[in-house]
């Protein structure tokens, strides 16, 4: 009727008909505009409530909770985390693919059964220590919710027990205000992102953004099913020819094989992260971020920070039993490469996941602060003399679960801004 009215009015139906335009153009115009600042849930629009009735937002990168672009920035806010209840994994192909020799008979009597328990109380007091000190040292810490990992699962393609929520480096990859999960490549880490989901949602609702990789059935054909491991030089030679127990039937990476400096990122290929895992990665990020694949000297690659750490902008700890093999470009880029001293652990300490070089996956709270082995006393006086001052903590048994420092935690927030440091 209004329109009626419009059209036979006269010069007041023009001037009504004029106002409705104005109205309806700046309607139209609201909405293109919200439309296009919004590339996700969130919108200027009001939202509806949650079940929690926190909203989700979408604040600027300097607001948001979750933003980190390299190793060395000043660290606000990390994820450490749980040794409770942390369990064995079944002696399984890829898990005997990423282990040595000497520690084969461990897994085959304890595979699917707890850690033994006296180590295990100790690991979990060394990591409430560690927590303790990043508090006093100004630094927010977040924890994985402790979970029942002896609960048997099945898919319609494997059939396993959980492992732990130890180690959130290997899970979650922090790129700038995104929460990347990995999808991993153990069975008996397939449904670690569970201990991991509360904390996530909670940063989704307040902003960052949030992608789980594609998650792999992990059927057999992931496998390599006749892996010939036998001795170290087996190892060397299969690395070197690149055959690694992964195969590319789909997708799969560990967080912890990509290393973090602005723009560029670097990833080795190893047992648990395959090529095809490293291209999502690069279709994802890019091409804002540059992907390199590293290669190192390595019989047992698994997990890049024990073995090329970036500790500031240009600065790298390289693992001299490990050389890699593209070095030069590093060099090259005028980046200064330190090689770590040889690890002080004893040979009789038992390290059923790891290598003794977790003397050099160091945290760094920002570039003049490390969080390093309290009993490592030669590589805190590199540190020393690179003008870098050495918070020591002891996680020695924490370490026998399968990692250091870096390892242990997942930086949510540092304070800096998205650079370019590699040329």
């Amino acid at each position: 009727m209004l329109r009626v009215r419009c059209l036979r009015g006269g010069s007041r139906g023009a001037e009504a008909a004029h106002l409705i335009g104005a109205m309806f153009g700046r309607a139209v115009s609201g909405w293109v505009q919200r439309a296009f600042r919004s590339t996700s849930s969130s919108a200027a629009a009001p939202q509806p409530r949650l079940v929690d009735e926190d909203t989700v937002t979408e604040p600027t990168p300097q607001e948001c909770p979750v933003c980190s672009y390299n190793e060395w920035d000043p660290l606000e806010e990390v994820i450490v985390g749980r040794a409770e209840n942390a369990r064995v994994p079944p002696f399984t192909v890829e898990v005997k693919a990423n282990t040595y020799e000497k520690n084969w008979p461990f897994y085959q009597r304890f595979g699917g059964q707890t850690f033994p328990e006296d180590h295990l109380k100790k690991a979990v007091a060394e990591i409430e220590e560690m927590c303790n000190i990043l508090r006093l040292e100004g630094v927010t810490v977040r924890r994985p919710e402790p979970l029942d990992w002896s609960v048997e699962y099945k898919t319609p393609d494997f059939t396993s027990t959980g492992m732990y929520a130890a180690m959130p480096r290997d899970i979650l990859l922090v790129v700038g205000n995104e929460i990347i999960e990995a999808p991993m490549a153990w069975r008996a880490r397939f449904f670690e992102y569970r201990a991991y989901r509360p904390l996530i949602k909670e940063y989704f609702r307040k902003g960052a953004k949030w992608t789980t990789a594609p998650k792999p059935t992990m059927a057999d054909e992931l496998y390599d099913q006749e892996y010939p491991i036998r001795t170290v030089e087996d190892r060397h030679k299969l690395a070197a020819q690149g055959k690694f127990v992964t195969t590319e039937y789909e997708p799969c990476f560990d967080a912890a094989d990509f290393i973090r400096a602005g723009t560029d990122i670097f990833v080795q290929r190893s047992q648990v992260t395959n090529f095809m895992g490293i291209e999502w990665m690069r279709r994802h990020l890019g091409p804002t971020y540059k992907i390199h694949i590293i290669s190192f000297k390595d019989p047992n690659p698994m997990h890049i920070d024990a073995t090329f750490n970036i500790i500031g902008p240009g600065l790298v700890l390289s693992n001299p039993d490990r050389p890699c093999h593209q070095i030069e470009m590093f060099k090259k880029a005028d980046w200064t490469v330190v090689k770590p001293p040889t690890p002080l652990i004893p040979d009789d300490h038992p390290l059923w996941m790891s290598s003794k070089w977790l003397s050099m996956n160091v945290l760094m709270l920002d570039e003049k602060r490390v969080m390093v082995d309290a009993n490592e006393t030669t590589i805190q006086k590199m540190f020393e003399n690179l003008g870098i001052k050495t918070i020591k903590v002891n996680i020695r048994h924490a370490n026998s679960l399968g990692g250091g420092f870096h390892c242990w935690t997942t930086d949510v927030r540092r304070r800096g801004t998205l650079q370019s440091y590699f040329q």
